[in-house]
């Protein structure tokens, strides 16, 4: 009898104990905890590289173009249907300057990274400001991560950075604000997509060897897999310290070399794509994999709940596709990246918590919208200004930001104090050379500098002209000047850096 009593007595403490370890395991996060961010952000991923379709028709109902059924992103795919996209969110043309803003809240034209840093000189260009900043951040440099960092988040940095050049302070991103970084430099592409290459250290392109994975050097393993296990194995730290988690997610792709992944080669064979672009494909597709690998990781930890993920690209397409009458691999927008038009500069976005939930204590403070599409402009600014807000953290006093908070945005509502404008401003040779553009509302202005001739104007009416066909710029010359007198007020405002030729700035020319 005894030993019956006994046993019961084990039996029910046993089952209590295990009740409370898995009410414990499950339980939704705490009022006092703060949220997980993941910032996931692919390099040169534009806003039609993706099965997704981010593009809209008059009445704001999504519209497939053949690009959307040529990529397979179903990750992508189920995070949209669980949070919000935006159909107009703009990044700068190129990488380093979009980076730097999402660090910082600033456009490139006030934080004066205003091209794609190269690791080994600067990379000014003949007519560019002498005083751009080439070094990129600092020690010193207000960044959302050390702000997170100093309210007792994990910081977690891993792939691509080209935040400084080599030797700067901005190359390691531990002087920037992040505890761990896994695999970032200075280098702005790897050196090999392959482990068996070491990931260029002993194959592909050395001077860009993708640093820090020496563990996966000789293994068959592809560089948006290594990644991956490592970020999964930092957000487990994070989680095994008792802390939240900031994890700025930078892969390396689908930036070139364009090596295929053999994972999903299969899936693209048959297409009448080029080798290049089926290889560009694979990469996309890796991309997403790591997207559901990161998903399902924080989900497996418990942490669904109390985690936001901001998904994106840095600059428009990049793919290898033909290019005629300048439309390409961003089409029907003109242009990819580089360029001034739409193409270079309108990126996916999508904002989701990692399991939906209303009655979270997070998700109270920041919904977002399900199944839904954001048709106000939003821009790689804003990320700052968010995550600061979604943190409970301030800036420094005195701290500009361009940016706005996205609150009611995710909400699928409108931000009636936003101003509806984005500067791109690019002194230098590229695609595109020595231009700024501007839009504003249903307006777009691009002022190509004088370098070597007579300035030249470009005005579109996006709302009646969305793929830029016709230059207004002569039959709508009071417009024109309207959209110059802003662009000049915010190359003022943000203390523009101009080009220069012989010595002397090329400043904006009013037209006639």
């Amino acid at each position: 009898m005894k030993t019956q009593i006994g046993l019961k007595i084990k039996f029910s403490v046993f089952a209590l104990l295990s009740l409370l370890c898995v009410t414990s395991c499950n339980s939704p996060a705490k009022e006092n905890t703060p949220p997980n961010i993941i910032v996931f952000l692919v390099d040169d991923m534009g806003l039609m590289d993706t099965s997704v379709p981010f593009l809209t028709d008059t009445n704001g109902n999504s519209v497939k173009y053949p690009l959307n059924d040529y990529y397979k992103t179903p990750n992508m795919e189920k995070l949209a249907e669980q949070g919000i996209r935006f159909t107009n969110f703009y990044a700068h043309s190129v990488c380093s300057p979009s980076r730097t803003s999402i660090l910082t809240g600033q456009n490139s034209a006030r934080h004066g990274v205003t091209n794609w840093i190269k690791s080994e000189e600067n990379n000014r260009s003949e007519f560019g400001p002498a005083n751009w900043n080439w070094k990129g951040l600092t020690k010193e440099s207000v960044t959302l991560p050390r702000i997170l960092q100093q309210a007792g988040y994990k910081t977690i940095h891993v792939g691509k950075a080209h935040f400084g050049p080599f030797n700067s302070e901005g190359e390691d991103p531990l002087n920037l604000g992040f505890d761990v970084n896994i695999a970032g430099s200075s280098i702005g592409q790897p050196g090999s997509y392959l482990g068996t290459e070491g990931f260029g250290y002993t194959g592909g392109n050395k001077a860009r060897a993708v640093p820090g994975l020496e563990k996966y050097h000789g293994k068959d393993i592809f560089l948006s897999e290594a990644l991956t296990l490592e970020a999964n194995l930092a957000i487990s730290q994070a989680k095994e310290e008792g802390k939240p988690f900031f994890l700025n997610m930078a892969h390396y792709a689908v930036h070139a070399p364009f090596y295929s992944d053999p994972r999903f080669a299969e899936n693209y064979k048959d297409s009448d794509m080029s080798e290049k672009a089926q290889a560009y494909a694979t990469l996309i597709e890796g991309i997403d994999k790591s997207l559901g690998d990161i998903v399902q990781h924080v989900k497996d930890q418990g942490l669904g709940e109390n985690t936001l993920i901001f998904f994106l690209g840095d600059n428009g397409s990049d793919a290898p596709l033909p290019i005629e009458n300048n439309y390409s691999s961003s089409s029907p927008l003109k242009g990819k990246k580089g360029n001034h038009w739409e193409g270079g500069m309108r990126i996916p976005f999508i904002a989701s918590w990692v399991i939906p939930n209303e009655n979270a204590f997070s998700q109270k403070k920041l919904p977002i919208a399900q199944n839904a599409i954001q048709q106000q402009m939003g821009s790689v600014l804003d990320i700052f200004s968010t995550l600061c807000q979604v943190a409970n953290v301030n800036s420094p006093e005195g701290f500009v930001m361009d940016g706005f908070d996205l609150k009611d945005q995710l909400m699928a509502k409108q931000n009636e104090i936003r101003d509806e404008l984005f500067l791109n401003h690019f002194p230098h040779n590229h695609r595109t050379n020595y231009f700024s553009s501007l839009v504003q509302l249903d307006w777009k202005i691009i002022y190509h500098y004088q370098v070597d001739k007579e300035p030249r104007y470009e005005l579109f009416n996006l709302k009646e002209d969305p793929f830029e066909t016709n230059n207004m710029a002569d039959e709508y010359p009071e417009q024109l000047k309207i959209m110059m007198m802003t662009l000049a007020s915010e190359m003022k405002n943000k203390e523009a850096r101009y080009p220069e030729k012989e010595g002397e700035l090329l400043e904006l020319i009013m037209p006639k």
